[in-house]
């Protein structure tokens, strides 16, 4: 089975990205957690999108750079993926690092959280971000061997 990935803009404009060199890249991320990616819906918003979804379904009442919505069935993974771009570039400035990298951070951080991977108990924010830099340092060498 091939994926089926779609990249929506919602109210902003769809960042400029090579989106088959991630869809590969995110493919591969899956594998290396034992996973499948099938249907993967990436939705790019500004923050009172983000935060009219964070309060209708989560019942949360703050901004954040992503949701992630699971709906994967065992080891293939499906969902849904909100991703607030003003808050991606408030955290890039805040971190001091390239909007394009942070960007690609919290994509990937949507498909870690489908592949069970948690970022709120003890600990896990740790190994949320060890996995996150694997997954970056993948990226780095799909890039450099032309992949």
């Amino acid at each position: 089975m091939t994926p089926a990935f779609q990249w929506i803009a919602s109210g902003v404009e769809r960042p400029t990205l090579d989106y088959q060199r991630l869809e590969q890249w995110i493919a591969q991320v899956a594998l290396r957690h034992n996973r499948t990616a099938m249907a993967l819906n990436y939705i790019f918003c500004d923050d009172e999108e983000i935060l009219r979804v964070n309060r209708q379904f989560l019942d949360h009442d703050y901004y954040t750079d992503i949701i992630t919505f699971d709906d994967c069935i065992g080891r293939m993974l499906r969902g849904d993926m909100f991703i607030s771009l003003d808050t991606v570039r408030s955290n890039a400035e805040g971190l001091g690092v390239s909007y394009d990298s942070e960007l690609r951070r919290v994509i990937v951080h949507g498909i870690l959280h489908l592949c069970g991977i948690n970022d709120k108990g003890p600990g896990e924010r740790e190994i949320m971000e060890a996995a996150e830099n694997d997954a970056l340092a993948l990226l780095e060498e799909m890039s450099q061997s032309g992949c």
